[in-house]
């Protein structure tokens, strides 16, 4: 039997794979890596994205006299989903390594925009 390794996100933060194809100049002239490093900004693309803010329910029916349960805690989603292109700030990142690739984790009040590709019928685009 064999175990599979799993990354889960917690809280607000999105894991996102790096785009390195950055590594050039419009002229063609390649980038060392502590260029790239000194950058503010930096994009790439949402692996997986954490449940969200946590907050109390507060509609879980406590009253003062009842026993104490665990808190109940939702999530309000983060606006980020697998797949999107996020544009961010470089310097709020956390690198990784897993499974022999470099990722990020970002908090996602560092996240400056997303990209994202929606498909349409021709009618629509038209």
């Amino acid at each position: 039997m064999k175990a599979k390794k799993n990354i889960i996100v917690v809280g607000d933060r999105v894991l996102i794979d790096p785009d390195d194809k950055t590594d050039r100049t419009s002229t063609g002239l390649y980038l060392p890596p502590t260029v790239k490093e000194k950058e503010k900004v930096q994009g790439g693309y949402v692996v997986k994205v954490g449940p969200g803010y946590a907050v109390h329910d507060p509609n879980a029916g406590e009253e003062p006299w009842t026993p104490k349960k665990p808190q109940r805690l939702r999530y309000i989603p983060l606006e980020a989903t697998e797949g999107d292109y996020a544009i961010f700030l470089r310097e709020a990142a956390v690198e990784i390594e897993f499974e022999g690739k470099k990722y990020l984790i970002v908090p996602y009040s560092s996240i400056l925009a997303l990209m994202r590709t929606d498909l349409v019928s021709e009618e629509e685009g038209a």
